[in-house]
């Protein structure tokens, strides 16, 4: 059987949140190489502006959907335009996870006693709250319709839980129960809800370090300290990238895992093997 991969998902509509640069950019450009409609949200709207006119000019349909998932209202207000605009949302991909102020740090993460609270409450609102409002606002357009795809992006932290990371961790982990009792409620409603799990993934979006976009991994100490936690990263040379996930989240989100649900797939080159 010859199958068209180039229009797996013609006339369906994803969200794709954090979808500005980085993960959620590759997944977003990705589904629209393959027919999908695509909602990019981001908190920045040069961000956001940007990616949909890349998958515009390629000749696919796109809007920006600039939001701060963290608030309910304006969540509500997108899935609403969207639907409007695109067609009703089929795919959710939940990306949205790093707060902006960290990506542009260039220093080593504090202990837990020693973050703020307020950065407590923002890695909780982003990650859990933010998926949750989100995860919401998709059901109740997938569940009348009796299908959907939701799909959590979390982190091998929030499995393994990672010195430094406390915070983001337990938000990761939250959202990794989340996804088994969605999976739970609607697999009666013919509706697959699973998670990806990251570990290190280098993209534009990361401006310092060994992950940063064009780092010269072969002479830096410190990828090659990182690597020894990465088997496949020692055998390709390189850490994740934002295609790896892609590809990962075409398949959960195609017909071809329709009797996949509640799982969590770790796209993380070997650093977390339950």
């Amino acid at each position: 059987m010859n199958i068209d991969l180039s229009k797996m998902f013609a006339g369906r509509t994803a969200l794709v949140t954090g979808a500005g640069q980085g993960v959620g950019r590759g997944v977003a450009l990705r589904l629209a190489s393959m027919g999908c409609a695509i909602a990019v949200n981001d908190i920045f709207r040069e961000r956001a502006d940007d990616v949909a006119a890349e998958i515009n000019a390629a000749g696919g349909r796109s809007i920006a959907a600039v939001t701060d998932i963290c608030r309910h209202e304006e969540v509500e207000a997108m899935f609403e335009r969207t639907a409007a605009e695109l067609g009703p949302v089929d795919i959710l991909i939940n990306n949205a996870g790093v707060l902006p102020e960290i990506r542009a740090e260039q220093k080593a993460r504090p202990l837990f006693w020693e973050t703020s609270v307020s950065e407590q409450v923002k890695q909780v609102n982003l990650n859990v709250h933010g998926s949750m409002f989100c995860a919401r606002e998709a059901l109740k357009q997938m569940v009348p319709r009796r299908r959907g795809k939701i799909i959590n992006i979390i982190s091998e932290a929030g499995r393994a839980g990672e010195a430094r990371l406390a915070l983001y961790s337990a938000a990761k982990s939250a959202m990794l129960g989340f996804t088994k009792s969605l999976a739970l409620e609607h697999g009666r409603d013919a509706i697959n809800v699973n998670a990806i799990a990251l570990g290190a993934v280098s993209h534009e979006g990361i401006k310092f370090g060994p992950l940063a976009h064009g780092a010269d991994s072969a002479s830096d100490p410190t990828w090659k300290a990182m690597s020894k936690k990465y088997p496949m990263a020692q055998g390709l040379g390189r850490m994740g990238t934002p295609d790896d996930v892609a590809a990962a989240v075409v398949f959960l989100a195609s017909d071809e895992a329709a009797f996949v649900t509640g799982q969590i797939l770790g796209v993380s080159g070997g650093y977390y093997m339950p």
